[in-house]
Order: structure tokens, then C-alpha cells, then sequence
């Protein structure tokens, strides 16, 4: 099979920006970080990645409250922020990386289609929300806390075959946990929470989390 590159991003407010790690056949290929999102769709679009994963909601809460991804996950004891509606994340500064993830998706979308929950070919591209902590505790095959996010996700990465001397912060590690995620999409190897209207939650299927005692959902 042809060399594969996916990419993960980890989303911030104005100041923080977007940070991004690339993957080559599953190991880390490069990052970058910028303030625009047409900065990153561009450098996605130059290294030719077939698969983008995005800390970010892919969709507004079409109800105000949770959407089905994000209660689906409390259920398995996995705490994310609640979406909120379009008009409500407008009016409130918390919200910002959330407009700004909005935004990401915008530009994205145009040349990477949306998961909305069917299988996609080896030859198209794709693009679909993920979450970190989610992602460590599918990796880790149990909940794992968050207080030593930056070790914790780290060591999970190298675990997973990664080299892990670039990834020097933990918006860059939490970019490669999504890239990994990616990576595992291209196989199908993947577990999904949500629905087609409101955004899937992709996180990866590993032999760990087989065993973790995943809900229905």
C-alpha cells in the first residue's frame, strides 16, 4: 500500500490557535501551528493528507443541550464539554474555540467530506471530531485520569509505536493522539458515538478497549 499521511489538530481560542501533527504510515511525520484556519487547511492540503481528525464539535447542538455524541460518552465516564446551540456559542467569549473549530470544519469540509457514519473508500478523504481524553482511555483500555494528561498521553503515544521527541507540549501531543485516531480510520478500526444530524465522536478500537466495557449507545 501507498505511504499514507492523516493528520490530527487540537484546536484553541484567538491566542493559542490551531496545532497540528502529521503522520506518516503511523509514525510522526511533522506539526505545525498557526492562528489562521486557512493556514492549516492549506498545509493539509500541500502534504496531501488522505484523513484529518479535529479536537473540536463538528456540529451545534440542534437542542441546547448535549449532543448524543457527548452524553454517550458520560455514560462510559468520559467528561467533554457540551456543545452548545449556534446562538449561544456566539454570544459567549468560553466559546470562542469552539467558533473557532466551527470555522476549521467550514474550510476543511470543502475538500475533506464529514464521517457521517458510512464507510469510506481507501480512496476518498475525510474529516471527523475526536477527542483526546477519549482517545487515552481507548488507547489506555480503561478511564484514565486527566491530571497528568501531559505524561500519561505521551507514554500512550509511544506505546503505540510513536516517536514522540517533536511532540513538546501537550497541545501537540493531544494534535497526535487525533492523528492517531486518523490513522486508525483508514482501517476501520474505530469506534463511534453520535449520530449523522448533531457529529460523530471517533475514537480509535483497539485490543484494549475490546475489553473495556463499552455501553450501548
Amino acid at each position: 500500500m501507498a505511504s499514507t499521511i492523516v493528520v490530527g489538530v487540537d484546536v484553541g481560542g484567538p491566542r493559542k490557535g490551531f496545532h497540528a501533527v502529521a503522520l506518516l504510515d503511523g509514525d510522526y511525520h511533522d506539526k505545525t501551528a498557526t492562528l489562521k484556519a486557512a493556514e492549516l487547511e492549506e498545509w493539509c492540503l500541500k502534504l496531501d493528507a488522505r484523513v484529518i481528525g479535529i479536537d473540536a464539535p463538528c456540529r451545534w447542538s440542534t437542542t441546547g443541550r448535549a449532543r448524543p455524541a457527548e452524553r454517550a460518552l458520560s455514560t462510559e465516564g468520559i467528561f467533554c464539554f457540551a456543545t452548545p446551540s449556534k446562538d449561544t456559542a456566539e454570544t459567549k467569549d468560553f466559546y470562542r474555540w469552539m467558533r473557532a473549530g466551527a470555522e476549521l470544519f467550514r474550510l476543511i469540509e470543502q475538500n475533506y467530506p464529514l464521517f457521517d457514519g458510512n464507510v469510506v473508500t481507501m480512496e476518498e478523504k475525510a474529516c471527523f471530531e475526536t477527542f483526546p481524553q477519549a482517545v487515552a482511555c481507548a488507547l489506555a483500555g480503561k478511564i484514565v485520569s486527566a491530571k497528568h494528561k501531559r505524561t500519561d498521553r505521551l507514554e500512550l503515544l509511544r506505546q503505540a509505536g510513536m516517536k514522540t521527541v517533536a511532540l513538546t507540549n501537550i497541545d501537540t501531543i493531544d494534535a497526535a493522539l487525533c492523528a492517531l485516531t486518523a490513522y486508525h480510520f483508514l482501517d476501520g478500526a474505530i469506534e463511534t458515538y453520535g449520530d449523522a444530524a448533531t457529529g460523530f465522536i471517533v475514537i480509535p478500537r483497539t485490543r484494549k478497549n475490546k475489553a473495556f466495557s463499552l455501553l450501548p449507545r
